[in-house]
C-alpha cells in the first residue's frame, strides 16, 4: 500500500523508518505516526529554561542502566531480612527487564529522535530508541516493588523518569509506553 503523498514526511530520520511503516498500516498505524511526533514535539518544546533541563537531566540520569531501582531492590533486600525473598526475586525481575529491553531494541532498531529545531538535550548510550529502556525499567520497578513499597510514589517517579525522556529529546512517546508495558507484564512476573 503506498504512502499517501499528501502526507507531509517527518522532520527526522529516527521516526522516518517507523512512520513510514505505521503510514502503511491503515488509518489507526497513521494517526498514531501523527500523533507520535506531534505529543513528541509538544513535549519537547517545553525544555527550555536551563536550571529545568539541568534538574530533569540530573534525574533521568539516575535511570541509566536501572541504576536507582537495582539500588532500591538491592537496599531492600539488605535491610528488610523478613521480606528479602521477595525483594531479591523483585530485584532480579528488573534487572531481567532491563536485558531483556536491549534485546528488543535490536529487534525493532528504531533510532532515536533527530530534530534539527529540537535537539537532543542529552547523550545516550545507544543510537537505538524502541523501546525506552527508563521506561522499562522504571515501571518493571514500579510494578515488582509495588507488594513492598507504596505503589503510588513508586508510580509516580516511574512515570516522571518516562516522561523525562521525551522531555530530553532521546524517545519518542511510543517509545514510553512499550517500555511502560513491557516493564509492568516484567514486574509483574517479579512478584
Amino acid at each position: 500500500m503506498p504512502v499517501d503523498p499528501s502526507t507531509p514526511p517527518p522532520q527526522d530520520p529516527g521516526s522516518r523508518t517507523a512512520r513510514r511503516f505505521l503510514l502503511r498500516g491503515g488509518p489507526v498505524a497513521k494517526a498514531i505516526a501523527t500523533a507520535d511526533l506531534a505529543t513528541y514535539r509538544a513535549i519537547r518544546s517545553t525544555a527550555k529554561p536551563p536550571g529545568a533541563v539541568r534538574a530533569v537531566s540530573r534525574f533521568s540520569s539516575t535511570g541509566e542502566h536501572a541504576a536507582i531501582w537495582l539500588a532500591l531492590g538491592l537496599l531492600g533486600a539488605a535491610v528488610d531480612a523478613p521480606r528479602r525473598p521477595q525483594w531479591k526475586k523483585a530485584v532480579t525481575g528488573v534487572g531481567l527487564a532491563y536485558l531483556a529491553n536491549f534485546g528488543l531494541k535490536n529487534v525493532f532498531r528504531r533510532k532515536r529522535p533527530v530534530l534539527e529545531d529540537l535537539p537532543q538535550l542529552i547523550k545516550t548510550p545507544t543510537a537505538l530508541s524502541f523501546p525506552s529502556a527508563h521506561s522499562t525499567s522504571s515501571f518493571a520497578a514500579a510494578r515488582a516493588y509495588s507488594p513492598l513499597l507504596p505503589a503510588g510514589p513508586l508510580y509516580a517517579v516511574a512515570s516522571a523518569m518516562a516522561l523525562s525522556r521525551v522531555y530530553l529529546g532521546v524517545h519518542y512517546p511510543t517509545d514510553i509506553v512499550a517500555g511502560a508495558t513491557f516493564g509492568t507484564l516484567m514486574g509483574s512476573a517479579a512478584r
